[in-house]
């Protein structure tokens, strides 16, 4: 009996999908656990797993289309078997009108390009994203090339397998492209970068990112404090961490090691016990204090930024919030992320010191009462105890903070603490 595939829910606050792009095609062979597309929800673009085993019969739901939560996006079952009536919600009226796959003794006409088809041209989808099999996906990455270089043969200009080993082996279809394809771009320097007049549809992800920022910024009075801390211990500490966590692993090379930010993670986690308050968050009737310090810290992803959350952070020790840490960014870069996994924080860090940034102030991440914004770690001359000029290195810290729970004395206590802690790293032994 034919399966009708929906639009799952996906999130909390998840109302439409959009799908991305379908990794399966009509006529494939599925099976339990195979990824069958990705869709974008208004917190990440997540993986739709197949539970039920069969062929793909049809798809409802084109790339780049929306559709309601729980309506039909494909249908799986047996190959010769019937069709179900299906009746499409709204926003999947644009269905693709796929035809029903060839029975299992029909031959299948090879497709075969004719001699006077233009060379392969890549084409990237309506949102943006470089159409490519996830197969070709992972042969670049293995092989270091720019996908954004790799002409693409497949079906809407997707690249191929075949694309990436003809690249990567100098082919034809390399260096190649179609004269048609630099309509409208401009003119070529000698360094071959070009602009592309172009416009694209603003995503789920980032069109929510814009109102809940905008309704953050609106609604929410911030204040905006900052603090230069001696950032040298803290390197220092995190270099004898990581020599001693390599002598204890058999390949040093495959050793755990912490970043800066993870002990900033646990700085922030200890500060938060020395002033409470912070860990808040504000209704229209009651402020409500947070008995466990839920801690989210910003990922830069291809459609934007996500805040993933390390539970109970503050009865972790260090290599357990780097551990959780870096189980997050895997999950967030590779769209595994639940929707728990991303809500319900109530601190946020976020760090652009990896970026070369001296300082920033970050927006609110509702219904958290601050974030805290880490600048790069930089070299320069400072006063010594004595008075004295010396070499040093220093960070800056801002907190943006909701004045309707934090004064401006609340908030430079809680920076007092953690410039504290981040000074004197062996305090996150204690």
């Amino acid at each position: 009996m034919a399966t009708i595939i929906e639009m799952p829910k996906l999130s909390d606050t998840m109302t439409v999908g959009t799908v991305v792009q379908w990794h399966k095609q009509v006529g494939d062979v599925v099976s339990n656990g195979d990824i069958l597309a990705e869709i974008e929800t208004d917190k990440a673009t997540m993986e739709l797993e197949n539970f039920e085993d069969g062929t793909l019969l049809k798809i409802l739901v084109p790339d780049g289309e929306e559709a309601d939560i729980g309506a039909p996006l494909a249908v799986i079952g047996e190959l010769d078997e019937e069709l179900p009536e299906i009746k499409l919600h709204k926003e999947s009226k644009n269905a693709k009108a796929d035809s029903p796959p060839p029975p299992p003794d029909a031959p299948i006409a090879p497709q075969v390009e004719s001699p006077e088809a233009p060379p392969p041209v890549k084409t990237v989808a309506s949102d943006g994203r470089i159409r490519i099999s996830p197969l070709a996906k992972k042969m670049a990455a293995e092989k270091n090339l720019d996908i954004g270089l790799i002409p693409g043969s497949g079906p809407l200009g997707r690249i191929t397998k075949e694309d990436v080993d003809s690249f990567s082996n100098g082919g034809a279809a390399a260096h190649s492209v179609a004269p048609s394809v630099n309509v409208g771009l401009g003119p070529v320097n000698s360094a071959g970068r070009r602009l592309e007049a172009k416009r694209i549809p603003v995503s789920n992800i980032r069109s929510i990112i814009a109102k809940r920022l905008l309704e953050s910024k609106t609604t929410i009075p911030h204040f905006y404090l900052q603090r230069e801390v001696n950032a040298q211990p803290l390197r220092l500490a995190r270099e004898a961490i990581n020599q001693k966590l390599a002598s204890r692993s058999a390949s040093p090379d495959l050793a755990i090691r912490v970043s800066m930010n993870d002990l900033i993670l646990k700085a922030c986690a200890e500060a938060i016990l020395d002033v409470p308050e912070i860990n808040s968050s504000w209704t229209e009737s009651e402020i409500v204090f947070h008995e466990n310090v839920d801690l989210a810290f910003g990922v830069a992803v291809p459609d934007g930024l996500v805040t993933p959350v390390i539970r109970c952070s503050q009865s972790l020790n260090l290599l357990e919030v780097s551990q959780a840490a870096k189980s997050l960014i895997s999950k967030a870069r590779n769209k595994k992320l639940s929707p728990d996994e991303m809500t319900g924080s109530t601190f946020t860090v976020t760090n652009l010191g990896m970026f070369g940034i001296d300082f920033f102030s970050g927006i609110i991440n509702p219904p958290n009462a601050a974030i805290l914004s880490v600048g790069a770690s930089v070299k320069k001359p400072v006063v010594a105890p004595n008075g004295a000029i010396q070499a040093g290195e220093t960070m800056i810290l801002g907190l943006s903070c909701d004045h309707r729970l934090i004064d401006g004395a609340l908030g430079a206590q809680f920076l007092d603490s953690l410039t504290q802690t981040l000074e004197n790293p062996s305090l996150m032994l204690v």
